[in-house]
């Protein structure tokens, strides 16, 4: 089972979200390689986010975590490699790498899953390839994270729209970070992407609470708790072959 974890911005709790997939998956006695189709924002042997989600989980023997490419500007990576005074050609994995190495990792783990960088169509190779066009690569099913704040619903609905444009007619949504006192707005918008996700022919896995690595003593009680939580299809759709 290959997963692609997308969001509908940047910093909407995507990386959370991919921990409390890895949750699931290990809850279920899988092997799980995470892989993080490229790192910005962080330079040298710093963690970044798949190295996060592995603390996060307690570092389980089970779960095997890379990077792509890793770029020390927080920005996109075509753009972290241009100021980086690198060429994007050379610097930035192509497509067919990308479909390789994750290939590599599904021959050798019962799940993986794929963390993107931003939003669905933000560019990670020099082409300008996308993470829906490693998703289509190599057969991934996609999950999406939105936020439940202002503005949320217009984001949810052009992603998914962008999905279903490039082959992907079914997949999971869900919310990245939840309050734990929610506002009219967020209740209103809970249920409204709730309704998006249906009318749309996806499923929609609930909401993450806010917080849930806040505490580091807790953290993986807290996401094993979130994963059981959630209602993950008992198998997630793949991309439609007509696509």
């Amino acid at each position: 089972m290959i997963h692609a974890m997308t969001g509908t911005d940047t910093e909407v709790g995507k990386t959370v979200a991919t921990a409390v997939l890895a949750a699931s998956a290990l809850a279920s006695g899988h092997s799980v390689a995470l892989y993080k189709l490229a790192q910005t924002g962080i330079g040298g042997t710093g963690p970044g986010d798949a190295q996060d989600v592995a603390r996060w989980l307690g570092n389980p023997r089970q779960l095997s975590v890379f990077e792509g490419v890793r770029l020390r500007h927080p920005m996109a990576p075509v753009d972290a490699a241009l100021c980086a005074g690198l060429d994007p050609v050379a610097a930035l994995p192509t497509l067919a790498q990308h479909a390789q190495r994750i290939g590599e990792l599904a021959s050798a783990h019962e799940v993986v899953l794929i963390e993107g960088s931003g939003g669905l169509l933000v560019e990670l190779t020099a082409a300008g390839e996308t993470i829906a066009d490693v998703a289509a690569a190599v057969d991934a099913s996609l999950v999406v994270a939105a936020r439940p704040d202002l503005g949320t619903l217009n984001h949810t609905a052009l992603t998914l729209e962008a999905c279903a444009a490039r082959g992907f007619t079914r997949g999971t949504l869900l919310l990245g970070s939840y309050p734990e006192l929610p506002g009219p707005l967020h209740e209103r918008n809970l249920v409204n992407l709730q309704h998006l996700a249906a009318g749309r022919g996806w499923d929609f896995a609930g909401a993450l609470p806010a917080g849930l690595v806040r505490d580091p003593a807790r953290c993986r009680a807290a996401l094993h708790e979130a994963a059981g939580s959630l209602a993950w299809p008992a198998q997630l759709p793949a991309r439609s072959q007509a696509g």
